[in-house]
Formats: structure tokens, C-alpha cells, sequence
């Protein structure tokens, strides 16, 4: 799709992409907002920009664009005051339920509420790079930053995290 025809995508098109990875915005969406609703509707959004914007997207790029739009759209909810006083100390949803592991549930909680807790760089960098499994470079080449700047945040971000995983006695 290398040349734009209309100002709107094609509804095959769309409807391909949104089966393909609006489990992945909503996973991405949820882990950064840790709360349901909210990150329903940040989906709904980016897929409402997807359909409405229609850029020009090459085949195999989706994702990455998706979850751009959905990081930067939590980015936004996020700063807002009354987010961090509800959210924050909220308690996670399970990802991966296991109703045998009750000690490792807790455990991904604790982790997911020490990672909310970093500077949104070094949390989006960590989540795109654990959570959704993408490189250096692809990441670099999704938010438009230098592979060295990743990399410096990764190693960062652990070391953050490591902190706060101590402070709270998680670790």
C-alpha cells in the first residue's frame, strides 16, 4: 500500500490488522495503565486513528505504529493527577492467570507495580523490549531514537527497577 488512494483504509485491510494485534494493544495498553476500562478505550482509539488517519503503513509495520499511538495516548492518561492517585497502588490484574501459583502471581503484581513506577522512557523502552519481545533496533526505529539511546534506557531502566524492587522488599 504504497501509494494512498482514498482517505480512508480499505475495511479488509483494517479489519485484518485489528484481529491481528488489538490484543496486543490492549495487553500494551493494560500494563501501562493498569486498568481495564481505560485501556479498552485506548484501544478503541488507536484503532479509530488507524481507520480515520489511514497512514501509510507498508506490510509488517502495523504493530509498531499501533502501539506507538498506543503508548503515546497512555503517556497522556497517565499524567494526568488523578490517574496516579488511582491507579497507582491499584491492585494488577493477572496477565497470565494460574490459580496454582498463587506466590508467582504476586510476585508479576509486584513487578508490574515496581515498572509503573519508572520514568515513562525507561518503561516504555522495558516494556516493548520484555513484554512484547521487539530489539534494540527495532525499537530504536519505532520511537524515532538512536540504538544507543535504547540501550542506555534498558540498562537504566533495570538498574531503576532493581531500586525499587529493593525499597519495597520485593526482591
Amino acid at each position: 500500500m504504497s501509494e494512498r488512494t482514498s482517505a480512508r483504509m480499505d475495511d479488509a485491510r483494517f479489519e485484518a490488522i485489528y484481529e491481528k494485534y488489538a490484543n496486543d494493544v490492549l495487553r500494551v495498553s493494560y500494563f501501562y495503565l493498569g486498568d481495564r476500562h481505560q485501556a479498552e478505550d485506548v484501544t478503541q482509539d488507536v484503532f479509530v486513528r488507524l481507520l480515520t488517519n489511514a497512514p501509510d503503513l507498508e506490510e509488517g509495520k502495523e504493530k509498531p505504529w499501533l502501539l506507538k499511538v498506543a503508548l503515546n495516548r497512555c503517556r497522556d492518561i497517565w499524567r494526568a493527577a488523578w490517574v496516579k492517585r488511582v491507579v497507582l497502588g491499584s491492585p494488577a490484574m493477572e496477565l497470565t492467570p494460574a490459580p496454582d501459583r498463587m506466590d508467582e502471581n504476586l510476585e508479576k503484581q509486584e513487578l508490574l507495580a515496581s515498572i509503573r513506577r519508572l520514568p515513562a522512557d525507561f518503561r516504555d523502552v522495558i516494556l516493548l523490549h520484555y513484554y512484547q519481545g521487539y530489539g534494540i533496533a527495532e525499537i530504536a526505529e519505532m520511537l524515532k531514537v538512536p540504538e544507543g539511546t535504547i540501550s542506555s534506557r534498558l540498562s537504566r531502566g533495570r538498574k531503576k527497577l532493581e531500586e525499587i524492587l529493593k525499597e519495597s522488599g520485593a526482591q
